[in-house]
Parts: C-alpha cells; structure tokens; sequence
C-alpha cells in the first residue's frame, strides 16, 4: 500500500510511525511524497493560502485518483467538511496537546524582557501569547522546525511557540518551557494524527486497526464545537476536550485578533451524548461573543485583501 505525505522532517516522521505499525501487521508499504500549496508558499501566513486544508487538498487530490492508498495527517490540519468518498479510517493515541515554547536563552514565558519577539504561524497561539502578555511582540514564522529553529538561532526572534507533539515526534531532546492548558488551551485535534482512505477499500478495513477510540471521540467533541463556529484557520479558535470516565472535559474559546477579548466555555460533559452537548457549547460560545469574533476576524483578513499582518 501507497502512503501519501507532506515532505517535511514532521510529516515524513508522522507517516514512519503509521508505516511501522501497519508493517508490524504484516501490511507491507511505502511512502510517497506530495508536496501541498502549503509547503510551496512559504512567504504568507497560514491563513491567508485559500482558507482551510492548505496542507490535504493535494493529497487528497492524488488518493481520489488512486496514486495513493493511505494518507497522513496532522488531524488538526483536516478540514471538516471532506470530499466525498475519503474518510479518516484511524485516529492514532493523542500524543502531548499542549504548546511548547523554546527560547534562545532558556527564559520562560514570564522572564522574557519586555518587547521580546516571540515566533508562530498560528492566529491562536498569537493571540493567547498577546492576551497573557501584552508587552510581547509576535511576528509571523513560517518553515519546517528545522527552519524555524534556525531563525532563533540567527537572533530574528527571542522565542518560538510550537506543538509539543511535533517536537516529541521530532526527538527534540533539548530544553521548552510546556504551557499550561489553562492560558493556552490548544487547537482542535491538536497532538492527534489521522489516516484517510478512500471508503469501502482494502486500505480502510486495514488501518483500522490503529484506531484509538478514546482519542477520536476527544477529537470528534472538538471538532463539533469549530464546527459551529465556522472560521477554519481565519479566526483565533481553540477547543480540547479530555476522557475521563464517562465524561468528557471540554474547553473552547475565542479570542480576539488583536488579543484584547476572550469568549470561553468550559464543561464537563457526558459521554453518550458527546455530540449533542458538544453542539450546544459550540452555539453557546457562539452566541457569548464567539461568532462575533470570528465574524470580525474573517472581515478583517477579507479587508486587507486576505492578507495577514505578519
């Protein structure tokens, strides 16, 4: 079977680990390489490279015109809405969720020196950073980890905010400063990779297997609150929900552009009704402020002519 990934030291990482467990069942593999719109543009911010899915319409593309049999994912990066006849056949164990920030000096988040300049292409992790200290400069960093970390090096930024996850999969072995869930809850699906197949085939029955169903409950409660919410990657959004029991711990927010408000819920929540209830506290932090701030947020990219400020 064909497994079809992003290029990147992550991605290729992230789809060996899918290789390795599947030949382990005795499913022979190879990867295949593809490079995405989000790879190619590398010179704008994230959300401004035809909204959501910048780094799956490509590989999407080639498993619809069977190149491919599987695919690999950050689920994170996976819009909501698919094409028809693809399906996220496996969600693999969540790894870390949280964030990770790695500085030049080893300072944590609270000793950098006022105006200290901190590194990510994320509008969530801008503005969670700006509303914990608004004395921080965020600036717009985009590359593989290996480029980003070498822009620390050469002094262009004070710090970098990433996904822990990725830096575990990386074997990132030297010092960060974790950040805690509760100033910087995560995006949706964040620390999770996600298999896609095409339905009904050989690949999808076989990478079933892998799936962690405790994981992709988490991920599917999240993924109906930003749902609701609209906005894809154009809007400060997070939402991470953890099993415990029966229950689900669920956190969501919505933060301004400039950092400035905040629109949060938070519940625990029954399993059995997962969806449902995921809903309602989708609508809820919709209707306490949330919409209105991905309202503007979208507004104000679609008035720079959807260009992000860098």
């Amino acid at each position: 079977m064909i497994i079809g990934t992003r290029g990147s030291k992550l991605a290729l990482a992230q789809a060996t680990i899918v290789q390795e467990r599947l030949e382990a069942e005795g499913i022979e593999t190879r990867i295949k390489i593809i490079k995405t719109s989000g790879d190619r543009i590398i010179d704008r911010p994230l959300h401004t490279i035809s909204g959501f899915g910048a780094f799956v319409r490509e590989i999407d593309s080639a498993m619809l015109a069977g190149e491919i049999d599987i695919a690999v994912h950050s689920m994170k990066d996976v819009p909501t809405e698919r094409p028809e006849g693809l399906v996220t056949a496996a969600v693999l164990k969540r790894d870390s969720p949280f964030d990770a920030l790695i500085t030049r000096d080893g300072a944590g988040i609270d000793e950098l020196p006022l105006g200290a300049v901190i590194g990510t292409t994320s509008l969530r992790r801008r503005a969670q950073i700006l509303s914990y200290r608004s004395d921080l400069v965020v600036r717009d960093l985009r590359g593989n980890i290996d480029t980003r970390l070498r822009k620390l090096r050469s002094g262009e930024y004070d710090g970098i905010m990433l996904a822990e996850a990725g830096l575990e999969r990386m074997k990132w072995t030297a010092g960060y400063q974790r950040l805690g869930l509760e100033d910087f809850p995560p995006s949706a699906n964040q620390g999770t990779i996600a298999v896609v197949t095409r339905r009904d085939t050989r690949a999808e029955a076989a990478v079933k297997i892998l799936d962690h169903a405790p994981t992709r409950l988490e991920c599917d409660a999240e993924r109906v609150i930003i749902s609701v919410l609209g906005g894809g990657c154009s809007a400060p959004v997070a939402a991470y929900a953890e099993l415990e029991g029966e229950r689900l711990h669920v956190t969501a927010e919505v933060l301004s552009i400039d950092a400035t408000r905040r629109v949060r819920v938070r519940e625990e929540i029954p399993v059995a009704d997962y969806a449902l209830h995921s809903m309602r506290l989708g609508e809820e932090l919709k209707r306490g402020g949330g919409g209105e701030l991905v309202d503007e947020a979208i507004q104000y990219f679609q008035e720079r002519g959807g260009r992000g400020d860098g």
